[in-house]
């Protein structure tokens, strides 16, 4: 059973930049694809962006195109999400999650490994 860590949230001006990241423990994750979600208080839980095993394929909610990136370091079993122009909106806790499959998308289902989030603040 793997282990899933994040770090890196905290509170950041709107226009700010954080970078979060994920470590896993316990195997390597290394031909698993990865996502991250998201959720603010009182909302349910959102999908972010999500890379397959390999790295070759990504996929971004529209509120974050362009404005997020997803990236991993199988070396490190380390998986990264790099927030950039963050809005008051962005605000939630921050979850990476674990999956199976070949197909990557943006269904809570495909994944089946979570960690226990970090907080993303970003003040107006």
């Amino acid at each position: 059973q793997v282990q899933l860590v994040e770090s890196g949230g905290g509170l950041v001006q709107a226009g700010g930049s954080l970078r979060l990241s994920c470590t896993a423990s316990g195997r390597t994750f290394n031909f698993y694809k990865i996502g991250w979600f998201r959720q603010a208080s009182g909302q349910e839980r959102e999908f972010v962006a999500a890379m397959s095993w390999s790295g070759s394929t990504t996929y971004y909610a529209d509120s974050v195109k362009d404005r997020f990136i997803i990236s991993r370091n199988n070396a490190k079993n380390t998986v990264y999400l790099q927030m950039n122009s963050l809005k008051p909106e962005d605000t939630a806790v921050y979850y990476c999650a674990e999956g199976n499959g070949m197909v990557v998308g943006s269904s809570e289902a495909d994944f089946g490994s979570w960690g226990q989030g970090t907080q993303v603040t970003v003040s107006s």
